[in-house]
Formats: C-alpha cells, structure tokens, sequence
C-alpha cells in the first residue's frame, strides 16, 4: 500500500506540472498522455480512503443537484 501512495502522490506532482504549461504549448499528444496519466492517478487513488471519500462528496453534491431539479 505504501508504494501505491508514493507513486499516487508522484503522478499528482507531474499532472500539476504538467497542467500549469501553457495551453498554446501543448500537441495533442501531450494532451493524450496527461489524461493517461490522470486516468492511472484516478485508480491508484480510488481504493484508499482519500479516494472513498472523494467519491462520497461527489455522490452527495451529485444527490443535492439531482433533488434541487425536481
């Protein structure tokens, strides 16, 4: 469990820097492997209990917007 955080914590580092480039910057290939990468980050992270509690508030803010339609 403790290599799955470090390379969790790893791959959020390079999608923070990879995101903070330049729009213009970017081919669309690099765009290609940064949601790669966002993807593997996403199912590293969402067995640990960060990545459960993500996805409770998620499903209660999804809930709340649901009820606040009827």
């Amino acid at each position: 469990m403790v290599l799955t955080i470090n390379v969790a914590v790893l791959l959020a580092v390079i999608i923070v820097v990879r995101l903070r480039r330049r729009t213009q910057a970017r081919k669309r290939s690099d765009e290609q492997l940064t949601v790669v990468i966002v993807l593997v980050f996403g199912v590293l992270v969402a067995p640990t209990a960060f990545g459960q509690g993500i996805a409770d508030v998620v499903g209660q803010l999804a809930n709340g917007i649901t009820d606040s339609g009827r």
